[in-house]
């Protein structure tokens, strides 16, 4: 028996509501007086959340973040995955309906929208009839598409769980699958049970975890397209027989809470976890993802709103290939891939010119440490700078070769190896030429073998040559020589004749 959002009204029995309204009427001081106490305990429990540090806080010169009541909360970069404001961000909490963005990103990456996902009576019976679902009977089929907007819109437990189904065959199977992508993405304090976010003591996460999985969510276009969706509206199909509509949740989605940018975001609620709420906004080529685990209504909302202008407020972009000046390579034109028709050229090492990372807006590039690790072996790939400043992470960048690898490379045959060095800048100003902008990344043992074996190839043909060169000189003297003294020895030998 289904009590939310059931497709028609007519399966809801009369003989059931009559008896709930009994048993209410029968209970209703009592419950009453439960609650009032409750409440009461859970407004003491958001008192005491609001004195919880801030670890962000604690960073140097970093911008100092708002009070929230959350017991749990954080803001990350959607592109780099820097934090911006900490608390409580490792935590092991309850996630409740916010489990279904890694249920979704996952039917998402293993599944296809056109696929048809039959339900079973595993999947509609194996969760409580008066928690989330769209009312689905064993039978019915409708396509993943519509189960991804079931899920995300209408938070419907039965949708996720025949997802999981169709996926991998069995729920279980799938739920495996949430926690191997889990841990891909990074997630070390995380363990999932289901795939809809019902309570389960084992079944877990922790604000940073979960921004890690939804950032990866909110990379992909369709997932923030299906979980920005006010509202969706089935229509009967021959195996769907209703016409029903399904209403987001989160009030930041559908406007009753209005904030600019949002791209979409995902509610939850249990006895167990209280509120917790995921949501993506963007400003100005900045995406940030902001989590919050246990609040009450409606501070899940109004802090994720401060939240936001904090991080919008507060930090900015930056290019890294646009500001990097450390590890530099000048080589004035060295290693660099052929003319074009135009008579460009490109670096064959370069960082990736969409690397950026996201620092307060009082502090410069250069103020930001970083480190290279050339372990890297990834495509084009062959080593990763990180950047950080007072040891809190702001984003990295990749050393990448050209991809145009196919032209072949031009060498200055004029090169004075004096004139190529590899060092780390000290970080302080210099005045750099823009006419000489030819500065690339660069493994110092790799430019130095490849020279060597440049120059001993050119040694080596300049010796077989000169070699050859000397051998025929030195024949053609030997028959110069010869002829001398045969001329000599004819000359001799004809005075001979004569008597002076």
């Amino acid at each position: 028996m289904f009590l939310s959002y059931s497709k028609t009204g007519g399966r809801k029995a009369a003989s059931f509501l009559l008896a709930a309204f009994i048993v209410c009427c029968a209970s209703f001081s009592g419950r009453m007086t439960v609650y009032a106490a409750s409440l009461e305990e859970l407004e003491l429990e958001q008192e005491a959340q609001k004195a919880l540090p801030v670890e962000s806080n604690d960073i140097d010169n970093w911008p100092a973040g708002p009070v929230t009541s959350a017991q749990s909360a954080i803001l990350m970069n959607v592109d780099t995955g820097a934090v911006l404001y900490a608390k409580n961000i490792h935590k092991k909490s309850f996630p409740a309906s916010t489990t279904k963005i890694l249920t979704c990103l996952v039917a998402m990456e293993q599944g296809n929208l056109d696929d048809t996902v039959t339900f079973s009576t595993e999947a509609v019976f194996s969760v409580p009839g008066d928690g989330s679902n769209m009312g689905m009977d064993v039978g019915e089929a409708i396509t993943m598409e519509q189960c991804l907007y079931g899920i995300l819109v209408g938070s419907a437990n039965e949708v996720a769980n025949a997802v999981g189904e169709h996926i991998a065959g069995s729920i279980e199977g799938f739920v495996d699958l949430m926690n191997e992508r889990a841990a891909e993405l990074g997630c070390t304090d995380s363990h999932f049970m289901n795939t809809n976010g019902l309570h389960d003591d084992n079944h877990y996460t922790t604000a940073y975890d979960l921004a890690l999985i939804a950032s990866a969510f909110f990379r992909n276009d369709m997932l923030c397209k299906i979980g920005n969706t006010a509202s969706y509206e089935f229509t009967a199909t021959p195996t769907q027989p209703d016409d029903f509509i399904l209403r987001n949740k989160h009030k930041m989605i559908t406007g009753e809470v209005a904030y600019d940018g949002v791209l979409g975001g995902k509610t939850g609620y249990t006895d167990n976890s209280r509120q917790t709420l995921v949501t993506c906004a963007e400003r100005n080529g900045m995406r940030l993802v902001c989590v919050v685990f246990r609040e009450e209504t409606p501070n899940q909302f109004t802090d994720t709103m401060e939240l936001f202008d904090y991080g919008f407020n507060n930090f900015q972009i930056m290019n890294i290939a646009e500001n990097e000046k450390k590890y530099q390579l000048e080589t004035s034109g060295f290693l660099h891939t052929g003319n074009d028709i135009f008579g460009s050229s490109r670096p064959i090492l370069s960082i990736d010119s969409k690397s950026r990372v996201i620092v307060p807006n009082t502090i410069t590039f250069d103020d930001l440490e970083s480190t290279i690790d050339y372990n890297v072996s990834d495509g084009n790939r062959i080593a990763q700078i990180r950047y950080s400043y007072h040891d809190a992470y702001v984003g990295n960048a990749y050393l990448e070769l050209a991809a145009d690898n196919t032209a072949a490379y031009e060498f200055d045959t004029n090169l004075d190896t004096a004139n190529v060095s590899v060092e780390r800048v000290e970080d302080t100003p210099q005045e750099t030429d823009p006419a000489q902008d030819n500065t690339i990344f660069i493994n110092v043992k790799t430019v130095l073998i490849c020279i060597l074996a440049i120059a001993a190839a050119l040694i080596l043909t300049f010796v077989l040559r000169a070699l050859a060169v000397n051998s025929n000189n030195a024949k053609r003297r030997q028959n110069r020589v010869k002829r001398k003294q045969r001329r000599r020895e004819r000359l001799r030998s004809e005075m001979d004749d004569f008597d002076f």
